[in-house]
């Protein structure tokens, strides 16, 4: 038997964050990773380490990202990202149904979290490569998401165990809680397998923060539907929603999308889990400047009708719902220049045509005569008259058909020509437990229960339907800092 002040199940983003602020109130913590020490870091480890949240200028990036140069300041349109863009962006992309309460916290305390983070060492910088397109010799930000962790996230993930461990943070790897243990109605800790054998832990508070059930095919079925447990997981194979299951065994309260979803366009003959020498490179995140077909050569998404940021979280599923369940995603001479780096890996599914016929023809599993009548419809749609513009929504659209592109329309015509097939990729799950202001977990009758605590993705009640891009790391950092600092100060009092 050993005694904790605070014992955080999980090892990424969210569940450092909870072990940091903890230890600012003096507590002993430890950090219980299930995966052995070469997958650790959860699915922070996995993303490409972007992170949303409100500021007001470069002053207040330059806070957060004090290497920030004046020649890289000189030839970059930052921007702003207010709070009220923040709400906004929230409340459209989850048809207003993300919780008032959390969705206050995650964005008025997102700046104020970022330059925690930045004070204990965590390191960020602009998202160049991906969130910026040089249009008059300047690059130009797009879309409310600007910065990124230094090194993504296998350096997020290595700078929050260096924090940790310097500030005296215990981390087993290959330790799997299994069950909570409790004194009455009081959490007192959990039990753990590890090495073969079961060990009871004590604490006086728990923070679970070991994400959701994405990487169980059994739940995404029972809980997410049908043909679920086709999809791929992009990254860790151990969230299996031990988390949720566990809290859910002693009654805590289910929350939030249980039937939804992160999940977006991913390389269709990806690995079955997530592999971190490719990282998120499966993804395929730029279909907004060209056009995604599927197994009957027709288009059936409006590519256009966001920035990729607040789209590409729903159209995995989208994806998932095709005939074989993939797509192909197409792309002319006119807009290769535009795609993200992820295009460019050498784990990729990609065929080449110098004419649409020859295209047609590689184009596994497609009707290549439909395809081709696809795309000569879509191309005298095409609205030419209108300005192209990646940096902005410009309106270039399509118009008479029956699923038209709302902006960056363009014909495909101009070849050698590129295709990607893409299947489903899912990142987490929105479902999950529900919390109180102070990161506490509540039961069924939505009492706390006294000494459990929760953050990251298997709180439910933040994203429905749909999800701005990086914010999971924000709320991540948001509520791991919340649910933290309420177990260490109930362990101080």
């Amino acid at each position: 038997m050993n005694a904790y002040d605070v014992i955080v199940v999980g090892a990424g983003n969210a569940a450092f964050c909870a072990a940091h602020a903890a230890t600012e109130r003096g507590a002993r913590v430890v950090v219980l990773e299930r995966a052995p020490f070469v997958e650790n870091g959860g699915n922070s480890r996995f993303t490409a380490g972007a992170i949303r949240f409100a500021y007001d200028g470069v002053d207040d990036l330059r806070t957060v990202m004090p290497d920030l140069g004046e020649e890289e300041i000189a030839r970059t349109d930052f921007g702003t990202y207010t709070q009220d863009q923040f709400f906004d962006d929230m409340f459209r992309v989850t048809h207003y149904r993300s919780d008032p309460m959390l969705c206050e916290m995650l964005v008025r305390r997102s700046f104020d979290t970022m330059k925690w983070m930045q004070s204990k060492g965590i390191r960020f910088q602009p998202i160049y490569g991906r969130q910026a397109f040089q249009v008059g010799g300047r690059f130009k930000f797009w879309g409310g998401l600007t910065v990124e962790a230094w090194g993504g996230g296998p350096g997020l993930i290595d700078a929050h165990t260096e924090i940790a461990r310097r500030n005296g943070v215990e981390i087993r790897y290959g330790c799997r809680a299994t069950e909570l243990l409790r004194d009455g109605d009081r959490v007192t800790g959990v039990r753990v397998k590890q090495d073969g054998g079961y060990e009871d832990l004590t604490a006086a508070s728990v923070v679970l923060a070991s994400g959701g059930f994405q990487s169980d095919p059994e739940m995404r079925t029972r809980y997410l539907g049908p043909g679920w447990e086709l999809a791929k997981v992009r990254g860790t194979r151990f969230n299996t929603g031990d988390g949720i299951t566990m809290a859910r065994a002693i009654g805590a309260a289910a929350y939030g999308n249980w039937s939804g979803c992160h999940a977006v366009g991913w390389d269709f003959n990806a690995s079955e889990f997530g592999d971190l020498a490719v990282g998120d490179g499966f993804q395929k995140h730029s279909y907004p400047f060209g056009v995604m077909v599927n197994a009957e050569g027709k288009r059936f998404v409006d590519e256009g009708a966001d920035f990729r940021n607040y789209t590409y979280a729903k159209y995995g599923r989208v994806i998932l719902e095709q005939p074989g369940n993939f797509a192909w995603q197409i792309f002319d001479q006119k807009t290769l220049h535009l795609l993200r780096d992820e295009y460019r890996i050498k784990q990729v599914t990609k065929v080449t045509g110098n004419t649409l016929d020859a295209l047609a023809a590689k184009l596994e599993g497609v009707d290549a005569a439909a395809f081709l009548e696809e795309i000569e419809s879509y191309n005298r749609a095409v609205r030419n008259d209108i300005p192209f513009n990646p940096n902005v929504k410009d309106g270039r659209r399509t118009e008479g058909l029956a699923v038209n592109k709302s902006n960056w329309a363009q014909a495909i015509d101009e070849g050698p020509f590129d295709a990607y097939q893409v299947g489903c990729g899912i990142t987490f799950t929105f479902g999950g437990l529900r919390i109180d202001e102070t990161g506490r977990v509540l039961d069924t009758d939505l009492a706390p229960i006294d000494g459990l605590f929760a953050a990251g993705e298997l709180v439910g009640g933040i994203f429905y339907f749909n999800y701005p891009g990086g914010t999971g790391l924000m709320a991540g950092s948001v509520f791991g800092r919340l649910a933290g600092d309420s177990a260490g100060r109930r362990e101080s009092k």
